[in-house]
Formats: C-alpha cells, sequence, structure tokens
C-alpha cells in the first residue's frame, strides 16, 4: 500500500514538472520576444543610430576645419656654388635642415546656404531611418501575429482529432462487443480498426506539423529552435474596425507613405543645394606656424621664423558647360517623380485597405456561419452515437457524422484564423502598432 502511494506521489510530482517545464506563451509574451531579439529589427535599430550620429553641422560643414602640421626634411648633400666674382665653394656632405610645424584653420562661412539644406536633409535622413525600423516592426508583429494563430489554429486542431480518436475507440470497442455476442459481423469491428488507425495517423501528421510550426516561430523569434510552449487556445478577433478610421490612420502613419513624403522633401533639400552652385564660395583661413632652417652652405647658414597668417578666399562658378542648369533640371525632374509616387503610394494603400477589408468582412461572417455548422454537426454527432449504441443505424453514417463534425471544427478554427489574419493585416496597412 505504500509503494502504491509513493508511486501516485512519484507520478503527479513528473505530471506538475512536465507541466511547469513547458512555457504557456501569449501572443504578448511572444511580440516582446520578437521586439527585443529580432535581427531585423537590430539592424534596422542600428541604422537608425547611424542615421542619428550623422545629424550633426560639422557633418553639414558648417565648423571649421583645424589641422597641425609638421614637416622635417633634411638631406645630405656635395654641393659646388660659383659667385659673381669667380669665387668656387665646394663643399662635400653638406647638411641641409628644414624644420616647419604649425596650426591651420579653414573655415567655409558661406556656401550659398547649402550647408543649411544639408543639415536638414540629414534631419530628414532620420526621419526616413524611423519610419523604416517602424515599417520592420510593423513586419515582424505581423509576422509574429501569423506563425502564433497558426499554432493556435493547429493546436485546436490536435484537440479536435484528439476527440476523434476517443469516439473512434468507443466505436471499436462497440464493434467488438457486438461481434462478441453475435449481433455485428467481422466486417464492422474491422472497418472501425482501419477507421481508428487512419485518425491516428492523421493525429500523427498533425502533431508534426504543430512541432514544426513551433520550431518556425522560435525562429521568429530570435531563440533556440527546441524550446517547447504552449500557446493560448484562443483567437480573439476585432470585429469593430471601421474602413474609413482604417483608411485615415494609414494616411498618418502608414510607414511606406510616410517614407515616400520624406523622399520628397529630401529631394527639395537636394534641390536646394545644387542652385546653392549658383552663390559664391566665401572661406577664411589663419594659421600660426614655426619655421627652422638650416643649411651647411649658402649665405645664410640658419633660418628660423615664426607668426601669425590669415586670408580668405572668394570663388564663383562662371561657367562649368552648363553643368549646373542640367543638374537642377535633374533635381527637379527627381522631385516630381517623389510627388508621383506619393500619389502612387496613397493609391495603393486605399485599394489594399479596401480588398483586404471586404476579406474581413467576409471572414467575419464565415466565423458566425462556421459556428453554427459545428453546433449542428455536434448535436448530429450525439445523435448519431446514441443510435449506434442500439444498432439503428451503419458504421457507414456513423463514420460520415464523425468526420462531418470533425471537418465542422476545423473549418471553424480555420475561419477564426483567417479573420484575424485579416484584422492583423489591415492594422499593418493603417500603420496601428497597437494590438
Amino acid at each position: 500500500m505504500k509503494k502504491n502511494n509513493l508511486y501516485t506521489i512519484l507520478v503527479l510530482f513528473l505530471i506538475g514538472f512536465q507541466l511547469q517545464a513547458q512555457e504557456v506563451l501569449t501572443i504578448e509574451n511572444a511580440l516582446k520576444i520578437a521586439l527585443e531579439n529580432n535581427f531585423d529589427i537590430k539592424i534596422a535599430s542600428n541604422n537608425l543610430d547611424i542615421d542619428k550620429t550623422n545629424v550633426s553641422t560639422g557633418n553639414a560643414g558648417m565648423l571649421p576645419k583645424l589641422t597641425a602640421n609638421v614637416v622635417d626634411s633634411n638631406s645630405i648633400q656635395n654641393s659646388t656654388q660659383t659667385r659673381q666674382d669667380g669665387t668656387v665653394t665646394a663643399l662635400d656632405n653638406a647638411k641641409n635642415n628644414s624644420l616647419n610645424y604649425g596650426v591651420g584653420l579653414d573655415w567655409t562661412v558661406f556656401d550659398g546656404f547649402k550647408m543649411f539644406a544639408k543639415l536638414d536633409q540629414l534631419k530628414e535622413l532620420q526621419k526616413f531611418g524611423e519610419a523604416q525600423l517602424k515599417r520592420t516592426i510593423l513586419l515582424k508583429i505581423t509576422e509574429v501575429h501569423a506563425v502564433y494563430f497558426d499554432l493556435v489554429q493547429q493546436q485546436q486542431q490536435l484537440t479536435a482529432l484528439d476527440t476523434t480518436i476517443m469516439i473512434s475507440t468507443k466505436r471499436l470497442e462497440l464493434a467488438q462487443n457486438r461481434f462478441k455476442i453475435g449481433k455485428a459481423s467481422k466486417l464492422e469491428v474491422l472497418n472501425a480498426q482501419v477507421d481508428l488507425n487512419t485518425d491516428k495517423v492523421t493525429l500523427l501528421r498533425q502533431k508534426e506539423s504543430y512541432a514544426n510550426r513551433k520550431t518556425v516561430l522560435n525562429q521568429v523569434l530570435a531563440r533556440e529552435a527546441g524550446i517547447d510552449f504552449k500557446v493560448v487556445d484562443q483567437v480573439s478577433v476585432d470585429d469593430n474596425l471601421v474602413l474609413a478610421d482604417l483608411i485615415a490612420l494609414a494616411e498618418k502613419q502608414n510607414p511606406q507613405l510616410e517614407a515616400e513624403i520624406i523622399n520628397k522633401r529630401i529631394a527639395e533639400l537636394q534641390l536646394k543645394q545644387i542652385k546653392g552652385e549658383r552663390y559664391p564660395l566665401i572661406s577664411v583661413n589663419s594659421g600660426y606656424n614655426f619655421v627652422d632652417n638650416q643649411s651647411s652652405l649658402g649665405f645664410t647658414s640658419q633660418f628660423a621664423s615664426k607668426g601669425f597668417n590669415y586670408g580668405f578666399r572668394a570663388s564663383l562658378n562662371l561657367f562649368d558647360g552648363m553643368a549646373q542648369n542640367r543638374n537642377e533640371k535633374i533635381a527637379k525632374i527627381q522631385l516630381e517623380n517623389s510627388k508621383i509616387a506619393i500619389e502612387q503610394q496613397s493609391l495603393v494603400l486605399k485599394t489594399e485597405l479596401t480588398t483586404a477589408f471586404k476579406t474581413y468582412m467576409t471572414n467575419l461572417e464565415l466565423i458566425d456561419l462556421e459556428a453554427t455548422n459545428e453546433a449542428i454537426a455536434k448535436q448530429n454527432l450525439s445523435i448519431t452515437v446514441d443510435k449506434f449504441k442500439i444498432g439503428t443505424i451503419t458504421t457507414i453514417e456513423f463514420r460520415a457524422a464523425q468526420l462531418n463534425y470533425i471537418n465542422a471544427k476545423v473549418r471553424y478554427s480555420n475561419a477564426q484564423f483567417q479573420a484575424k489574419l485579416s484584422e492583423i493585416a489591415l492594422r499593418e496597412l493603417a500603420g496601428n502598432m497597437s494590438f
């Protein structure tokens, strides 16, 4: 008796341990893990950091350049000098040393306002990087939802298949009992056994598919492929989405449309920079230098100087082979293209939203219809089981009712899954990240 109690406690402990070891992964936790770990998001985030780093007055050319220079030149030569009076001076291995060092400053103080346009352009490129990161996050959210709720659907199908295994097993037991008392033929038992085996094969295939999708979700979450978990066995679909509201949201925060608008602003600033070439370029320069020269032969054996120098430089493009006009014309065409791209993307976005919304509404109707079908199929199966027990229906009719019920459950689960995908697609197009 004590051994039996000990065995029971051990079994309960192992079952509890197994349940604790298998993580119950909610969609919220899955999204959190993906946003923290996903490689695409990390890369997009790093690219945004690069864009932020580039936004600086120095990168726009507004700050001066200060350089330090040191030049040390030495030589050893055999030299001969002939003076005007005919005197010849010669020296072998004559050493000449020259040392020049100092600091210099060069500052462009006016370049036709190009530096200001450049700084604004760098800021727009940062906004473009933010839009790209947002789009990457939206795509990843969509992917996580799609894989997660596919797992929910497959988990529901596993439950349905477990149910059909129980029904088929019960049917086989009834057939065997009926055969023993002479109320059924051996053929009925064999048919029940074949159907049970068929259901087991279907269950094994479904378990394989379910396990593979788990691996895919782990990959999307950028974690170990072998981590085991269960998903919440429920699909909640928001049935209150309104097309007009989605279109309004998309016009404000769809990342692709936002990127096209930013590209237009970048094209405008590029044109402004090119037009700046028509203005003069003015820069100032200054420096402080030390010079020390030594020579073994010549009128001066040593020369040293130090001091401050300054000045300015101005230049104006008078003619460059019509390159300026050509560059401005190309920039204007590129600006026009960016405007066309905005109109095109806006039209594509509205078309995709309208189409996706129709699919969404159809899937909502299918949920209600398939729920009704499942309830009817369940009731039909219950009646069929009772009739089969008393032997008033054939095994073929029993099997048909059983398959109708399982298929109805699968279709209902799939309808929920498709409706959820439609909802996610609409939110992605609208740029709405609040799930």
